[in-house]
């Protein structure tokens, strides 16, 4: 076990002195101080803004909206159940089309060096926060040039008719129609409260793009500083309504490569990694000082069909793909075995999953005869796009595009695996240039719509998120149906029928969904994740050690 000196000298390289403050490391008492309140977290990439209502990258959602704000409701950790949060509660007319939030009182929003609030939360940042996003002659609607994907891709922009403030500290929404995710749909990240008061002072100060670079929330951290691919610093936010935090300060140390961020934390200098490979957490053995937390995750690995381009637009020749490819293969040789072979576009845990549903079994003689019936005897060509980087959901994609280009060979059908930027890979994805491509998602909520509708429906071709491109108009009806409904068992029974209809028309091969892993130092305490992916440091506690002389 590394001594905890040692961990303390660690602290102050990789310039996380400048990142914490301290006047010298050499002062044992300073750093004893810091290392007891200091959590050290090695993340995976550095964000590419710290404005929640703009951003769709998780790293970038760890760095804002998970640290530094609050929404009107969250979800009780390590659930998907929706509690209240700013909101104290709320009501729901009959109609399902007006919910009213009764807003929290005394909630301090932080401060910095150009900002101090004169006023606590209200409805006038409920308001602010979401007219920014839906209103395209909001003042703040174009800063940083960026789009409101989420708040669009969600369909807020045309689902909230109307936002009116009916006192300081009450708002209502009313929809154009019922909507029966609304609740878990105002728990997700995008929906982030910022301070109305902060947006007019920085108009004032003609410096409105600090409003995404030096972010205001309510949250458990403030947000200190940001030294690009290096490190973010937080210090605890001392007026947090739920309570003063018992770290006093975070570090995010950026590492994108996941075989240094293992090695920082072998060697002590991090508390908690992120995302660390299959082989990773195998080869940890009994070593002491670390543990592994882990937690099922609402996620999917797939390979989608571009259904628009021929010959995927039968779904004969996308059954027989389903058949040839050896998904416990994949599973051996890039989870590691530490993932559950995916059967539906939605995960196990999640309700209304259908557990009757006929699998597609490896059966390669079966998906020539597929092939034949639908005129390939001699098979075809295609491009298989996978992305370079790791994901939580696919800790490598090339490998398992070349595991799939293998046993497609057996059916005479010739791959050849493309890859790009993960950008660019996503925005050509999103514009149909693609065959096939190996993707992923991880739920933004807990609700089963959040995946059928967001990956498969007919409007989620619009904006390309539906990578396959499908648009079946019984499906579609479907689970439309499961959104006016709020009886979560009459909404269940639909979506297990849209899950059947979805295995028959096979618009992807589903893979893998994978549990969620972090490896920590043992000192860190009451760290949970979330369901729905991500990293929220709020309730962490650190455990004192005695001093060393």
């Amino acid at each position: 076990m590394q001594s905890k000196i040692t961990k303390l000298s660690t602290l102050c390289s990789l310039a996380l002195c400048t990142a914490l403050l301290l006047s010298s490391c050499a002062e044992s008492e300073i750093e004893q101080k810091a290392y007891d309140n200091t959590l050290v977290y090695c993340s995976e990439g550095s964000p590419d803004s710290f404005d929640p209502h703009t951003v769709t990258i998780g790293t970038a959602f760890d760095a804002s909206a998970r640290q530094v704000y609050n929404r009107l409701v969250e979800f009780e950790p390590g659930t998907v159940e929706v509690k209240p949060s700013l909101a104290e509660k709320w009501t729901i007319n009959k109609d399902g089309t007006e919910y009213t939030f009764f807003l929290r009182k005394n909630v301090s929003f932080h401060q910095n060096d150009i900002f101090q609030p004169s006023r606590f939360f209200n409805a006038e940042d409920v308001l602010f926060s979401f007219s920014r996003q839906q209103d395209t002659a909001h003042p703040f609607h174009r800063i940083g040039n960026r789009d409101f994907s989420y708040f669009n891709f969600q369909g807020l922009n045309r689902l909230i008719k109307e936002i009116i403030i009916v006192d300081p500290y009450q708002i209502k929404f009313r929809l154009s129609r019922p909507y029966s995710p609304f609740l878990s749909v105002m728990a997700m990240e995008f929906t982030s409260i910022m301070s109305a008061e902060y947006a007019q002072v920085l108009t004032e100060m003609d410096q409105k793009i600090a409003i995404i670079q030096k972010p205001i929330g309510t949250g458990p951290f403030r947000f200190i500083r940001y030294q690009a691919d290096a490190y973010i610093r937080y210090k605890r936010h001392d007026e947090y309504w739920k309570g003063s935090e018992t770290l006093e300060n975070l570090v995010f140390a950026i590492t994108p490569d996941p075989s240094l961020r293992f090695a920082r934390m072998t060697a002590g200098e991090c508390d908690v990694m992120s995302n660390p490979l299959p082989i990773q957490i195998k080869s940890l053995g009994n070593q002491l000082d670390v543990k592994v937390v882990t937690q099922s995750g609402l996620n999917i690995a797939y390979w989608a069909f571009n259904t628009r381009k021929p010959p995927l637009d039968n779904p004969l020749v996308r059954r027989a793909l389903n058949h040839a490819v050896n998904r416990d293969a994949i599973l051996r040789a890039v989870y590691f075995d530490l993932a559950e072979r995916a059967k539906n576009p939605i995960p196990p845990d999640m309700w209304s999953y259908n557990k009757s549903v006929a699998e597609y079994e490896y059966n390669p003689q079966l998906a020539r005869n597929l092939l034949f019936q639908a005129g390939l005897p001699d098979g075809f060509t295609l491009d298989i796009w996978a992305f370079p980087e790791q994901r939580s959901y696919n800790p490598n994609s090339i490998k398992t595009a070349e595991l799939i280009q293998q046993d497609l060979k057996e059916i005479g059908v010739t791959a050849r695996i493309i890859t790009y930027e993960v950008g660019t890979f996503l925005q050509k994805v999103k514009l149909g240039e693609h065959q096939t491509a190996l993707q992923g998602w991880i739920a933004d909520n807990g609700d089963p719509d959040n995946f059928l509708s967001s990956l498969l429906s007919c409007e989620a071709t619009i904006p390309g998120q539906n990578s396959a491109f499908w648009c079946n108009e019984e499906f579609d009806a479907i689970i439309k149906d499961a959104q006016t409904i709020a009886n979560k068992r009459q909404r269940a029974l639909l979506y297990q029928q849209a899950q059947v209809l979805f295995k028959e028309e096979a618009p992807w091969l589903t893979i893998a969904h994978t549990r969620q892993n972090l490896i920590i130092n043992e000192r860190v305490q009451n760290l949970v994740l979330p369901l729905t992916g991500g990293i929220f440091f709020s309730g962490v506690t650190l455990a004192k050690s005695e001093r060393e002389e």
